[in-house]
């Protein structure tokens, strides 16, 4: 039944009656302000560029979990990161307690499927589900991609095959799951492929190094790999006569996996990009409403004219996507609430590092609630919350302040004045100053999390180190010690 809902999207779509599809592109691992539509320069993004031309940016969107599989989950699910019990962590198990969009909309009538990385890492099995939970798998079809890093997951021929499965006129919804710019990556594939390391600007927790920068373009060529793909289902949309009846949106799971960003509580972490198009939606739009990704659930629904299920606890992009405004549009979008508990191993007891924040137009307000843990885990175990790379090892190289900003130990509480430091270097904590705003930001993040019913604010914060961690044993901090043991 399409209800009053579908009803209501018909001003989009005049020459259309039927139903939209869903077009969900998702990078691995892209960071915010990475694409040439926020004025990257460095970074070609062509595909993502035209979306943002012919419908809206995003300027503000961000994950309340910067690890793949918290992220995805809360996706899926239209619920923050804080209210999935075990998928909370990273590697961990999803259980079957709440409706994913993917599953709602196959109820309804559509065509579901997903290539390349879906949800994950972690056991779905387990939790429940008989597979992924964005939908039937298609990665059949494989490529030669340009460099070894890169998947041979043929990403669009994918999608052409699944729309291949679909019946005449029946309207999908397919998750296109890039693995780029997801590390490894085949060092000098920026310089191959023509890109000038001296153009890189490094964010300021970061040295001027050449090492860094070079890294940088190695990371932008994957992004440009993922970007590629998407320009491929673009272009076949367009050659169906199904592009204007789609709705296509193109953003990623968290920042760059890079030294405290990828799982880290800093502005880069958890800000992505993001981009929708829609139809006959007024296109070269930049909206600065603060947009979440458990929103792309409710917005999938109420496109399709379906139920959103009282599970859901995000709020629907489509008034935002159909209202035509720039800018600031609504009064109510203006906060987000970031957290994360445990991600990778290498600390005592497996312990995680559990953070909670709250960001505003001008502010991020975190809270370290375990400061006596290293954020990166444990120098001894080689700081296993950060991937290996040239950038990392630089890093490493001095126990200077770009260490401590990357690795080092972190206080109680932060406060950054994102509006002018979005790299998030100057804590304002402490500045006496800025006590009133710290206590209200405080206040007002605890009382929001206590009604999202976050157990960590009902003292009930240790159970995440307790949940199962279903990726290798080998990732334990008891295996590392157990090896530094003499046979």
């Amino acid at each position: 039944m399409l209800s009053g809902l579908a009803a209501a999207t018909a001003p989009l779509l005049p020459a259309q009656q039927k139903r939209p599809n869903i077009l969900f592109c998702i990078a691995d691992d892209w960071g915010w302000p990475h694409a040439g539509a926020y004025g990257t320069d460095w970074v070609n993004t062509p595909a993502f560029d035209r979306i943002a031309r012919e419908g809206v940016l995003f300027a503000n969107t961000f994950t309340s979990n910067p690890k793949c599989s918290p992220c995805r989950a809360s996706i899926l699910t239209g619920r923050n990161s804080w209210q999935l019990d075990e998928a909370t962590n990273h590697f961990g198990l999803f259980p079957k307690r709440w409706a994913v969009y993917p599953e709602v909309l196959e109820d309804a009538g559509y065509h579901v499927g997903y290539t390349g990385k879906g949800w994950g890492p972690g056991d779905y099995e387990s939790g429940g589900f008989k597979r992924n939970p964005a939908g039937p798998q298609y990665s059949e079809v494989k490529t030669k991609p340009p460099f070894r890093s890169m998947s041979t997951i043929d990403y669009a021929g994918n999608f052409d095959a699944f729309l291949e499965k679909r019946e005449d006129d029946q309207p999908f919804c397919f998750w296109l799951g890039g693995q780029e710019p997801h590390r490894a990556y085949q060092a000098g594939a920026g310089e191959a492929s023509g890109k000038d390391w001296k153009q890189v600007k490094v964010p300021a927790y970061y040295p001027d190094d050449e090492t860094i920068k070079r890294d940088m373009t190695d990371y932008a060529v994957e992004v440009e790999y993922f970007d590629s793909h998407v320009g491929r289902a673009l272009k076949k949309l367009e050659e169906m006569g199904e592009l204007d009846n789609t709705l296509v949106v193109m953003t990623s799971d968290h920042g760059m996996p890079f030294p405290r960003v990828k799982g880290q509580i800093y502005e880069h972490g958890f800000h992505i990009p993001c981009a929708a198009r829609w139809g006959a939606m007024k296109g070269g739009r930049t909206v600065e409403d603060f947009v979440n990704v458990r929103d792309f659930a409710p917005t999938f629904m109420e496109a399709a004219g379906v139920d959103v299920p009282e599970t859901v606890t995000g709020s629907s992009l489509v008034s935002l996507l159909k209202g035509g405004k720039s800018g600031w549009v609504t009064n109510d979008r203006n906060r987000m609430l970031i957290g994360k508990e445990r991600h990778d191993l290498g600390r005592p007891n497996n312990g995680g590092y559990p953070v909670r924040a709250i960001r505003t137009k001008e502010w991020l307000y975190i809270r370290n609630y375990e400061p006596e843990r290293w954020p990166g885990g444990n120098p001894e175990t080689g700081y296993r919350n950060c991937d290996a790379s040239p950038t990392k090892s630089r890093i490493l190289r001095n126990f200077d302040e770009y260490y401590r900003m990357s690795f080092g130990k972190r206080p109680v509480e932060e406060l950054y004045r994102v509006a002018e430091d979005d790299a998030n270097v100057e804590n304002l904590a402490e500045d006496p100053q800025y006590r009133h705003i710290k206590d209200e930001l405080r206040g007002e993040m605890e009382a929001k999390l206590r009604a999202e019913g976050d157990p960590r604010m009902f003292g009930k914060g240790g159970q995440y180190d307790t949940f199962e961690y279903v990726g290798r044993s080998t990732h334990s901090y008891e295996a590392w010690l157990r090896n530094q043991l003499p046979e």
